[in-house]
C-alpha cells in the first residue's frame, strides 16, 4: 500500500496552495480530503494543485435559511430531484459551466477521472435534478464517511441548482450529518447560510469526523 505524504496544511502560501503535482488516484484523495486539502487545478502549466484555503468555506444545516422567494418556488416546485443516478453527466456538465470572469473550467479530464473513480468506489456522490426526463441542474461532491463536500454544481433553469443543494442539504440533516464542506462560499452558498471559517477550525471541526460510514447509509 502506497504512504501518501502532503506538506503541513500550516506551510501553505496566502491563497491556500500546498502542494504541486502527483496523482488522482483514490487513495491520494482520500488522504488529502482527510487533511483538509482537495485539487485544484490552477493553469495548463500546473494542471495539478491541492489547496487548504484560510478561512474555508462550510454549511452549518443548523443554520439553514430559505429566501422569501426559493420557498415560494417550493410550494410550487416542478422538479424532481434523485441521488447517484447520472454522476458522469452531472460532473461533465459541471466541466461546461464556466464561471464569472473565467475563460476555462477547473474541471478537467484528468480531475472527472478521478471523481469517477471515487464515485465507483462510493467515495462521491451526485444530486440530479429533472424537468421529466430532462436533467436541468445538479451537483457532486465527495462523501467519506461522514464527511461530506458539495465540489460543484451546474444549472440550466432558475432555482434548479439551489433545489438541488436544498435537497441535499434535507437529505444529510436527516442522516445526522452537521455540516457541508463548501471549500468557498458562493452567492447560492451565502444565500442558505454559509459562511466561513478559520482554517484551525475547520480542521478541528474535521477530526471530529466518521470516515467509516458507507454512503449507502447517507445516499
Amino acid at each position: 500500500m502506497r504512504r501518501i505524504v502532503f506538506p503541513p496544511v500550516e506551510t501553505a502560501t496566502e491563497d491556500g496552495l500546498v502542494a504541486i503535482g502527483g496523482d488522482l488516484e483514490v487513495d491520494t484523495l482520500i488522504t488529502a480530503y482527510q487533511q483538509g486539502i482537495f485539487p485544484w487545478p490552477i493553469s495548463l502549466e500546473h494542471p495539478l494543485a491541492w489547496f487548504s484555503p484560510n478561512p474555508r468555506g462550510i454549511l452549518e444545516l443548523s443554520e439553514l435559511h430559505l429566501s422569501k422567494s426559493f420557498s415560494k418556488f417550493l410550494k410550487k416546485n416542478p422538479y424532481q430531484v434523485t441521488f447517484n443516478q447520472s454522476f458522469s453527466e452531472v460532473i461533465n456538465q459541471c466541466a461546461q459551466t464556466y464561471r464569472k470572469d473565467q475563460h476555462s473550467t477547473w474541471i478537467t479530464p484528468y480531475i472527472i477521472e478521478g471523481y469517477e473513480k471515487l464515485f465507483k468506489q462510493e467515495l462521491a456522490y451526485s444530486v440530479e435534478v429533472w424537468e421529466d426526463s430532462e436533467l436541468i441542474a445538479g451537483l457532486y461532491g465527495v462523501c467519506m464517511g461522514d464527511f461530506v463536500s458539495g465540489e460543484s454544481m451546474f444549472t440550466k433553469e432558475d432555482n434548479a441548482s439551489k433545489y438541488a443543494l436544498y435537497s441535499l442539504i434535507l437529505r444529510l440533516k436527516d442522516k445526522g450529518i452537521h455540516w457541508l464542506d463548501t471549500q468557498m462560499v458562493t452567492p447560492v452558498v451565502e444565500g442558505f447560510g454559509g459562511k466561513y471559517i478559520s482554517r484551525p477550525e475547520f480542521l478541528q471541526m474535521l477530526s471530529k469526523k466518521d470516515w467509516t460510514r458507507k454512503r449507502s447509509e447517507i445516499f
